[in-house]
């Protein structure tokens, strides 16, 4: 777990180091070209920063071993961090979205600025960056299992479809159409919705204890049976807590057999199943007297 920490918050900050120069650069471009569909997407990645920060501060509270107060651990930390994670996009998104309903509604269209040249370039550069962040964050999301991890991945995917919906405003808006870059502001608040809605379902998701999936679920099964002691399973049962799966067997042996022997063939399908399945932090195995 302490070297999945070191990479989690190694990914972060090289992100978040990123995401600040990105915001600086578009906020310039959006500012010398007087691009307020440019503006926009720099604010857009200005909040990656401080989400990044939110990720590294649910890694590092969810990454805590199980103590007294938290003994099964404190894996839902990640699950809060993406929750916050989607509400601060969200938000982002509401200011973007209501400044450019806003400008179409009531501002003077005929007196809007033809974005210049600088903000078109940066908004190809912004792409291609925030393109790299999401498959460079989403490798390690997956590698390391971390859904705020992901959160943050779909965060950097979200920007680069506002960076695509900014360059479609800049350059309607040079082609003659002014209103085009704050149209573009309005489809980017919509793309910045979306993604803070699939984060913020993700999280609770994993906050509400749940099943997992029906193939591990069958792999389990298939496991436990293949123990020749094991004449039937009367219970099984799985849990999601956080990223991490708890698991309840009951299995039927033959009523003759001794405490020793159920205690034996229950320790030894606990142990078999925890090896086999690493998501499954904890499985608990009963074994009943067959009828």
């Amino acid at each position: 777990m302490k070297e999945a920490k070191v990479t989690a918050n190694k990914v972060a900050i090289i992100t978040m180091l990123g995401n600040t120069m990105l915001s600086a650069l578009k906020f310039l471009a959006g500012t010398v070209a007087h691009s307020n569909a440019m503006i926009s997407d720099a604010i857009h990645s200005a909040s990656d920063v401080f989400s990044t920060i939110v990720v590294i501060i649910g890694i590092k509270f969810a990454s805590k071993k199980s103590d007294k107060g938290h003994p099964y651990g404190h894996e839902r930390f990640e699950c809060v961090a993406a929750i916050l994670l989607s509400m601060l996009l969200f938000m982002t998104g509401i200011g973007i979205g209501g400044d450019a309903l806003r400008t179409i509604l009531h501002g003077n269209h005929e007196s809007l600025q033809v974005p210049g040249t600088f903000a078109l370039i940066m908004a190809v550069v912004s792409i291609t960056s925030k393109e790299g962040m999401y498959w460079y964050t989403r490798h390690y999301a997956k590698k390391l299992d971390s859904s705020a991890l992901m959160a943050d991945a779909w965060h950097h995917r979200s920007d680069s479809l506002s960076s695509v919906g900014a360059l479609v405003g800049i350059g309607g808006a040079r082609l003659g159409f002014p209103l085009m870059d704050s149209i573009a502001s309005l489809v980017i608040f919509i793309f910045i919705a979306k993604a803070a809605f699939d984060i913020f379902k993700d999280a609770m998701d994993k906050m509400v204890d749940h099943s997992c999936d029906e193939d591990t679920e069958r792999r389990v099964y298939e496991c436990i049976t293949q123990n020749e002691n094991v004449i039937g399973i009367d219970l099984l049962q799985t849990r999601i807590f956080g990223n991490r799966i708890y698991a309840d067997v009951e299995i039927r042996m033959d009523a003759s057999c001794t405490l020793r022997d159920a205690h034996d063939v229950t320790k030894a399908l606990h142990d078999e199943i925890e090896q086999n399945f690493p998501k499954i932090k904890h499985v608990t195995v009963r074994a009943n007297p067959a009828p």
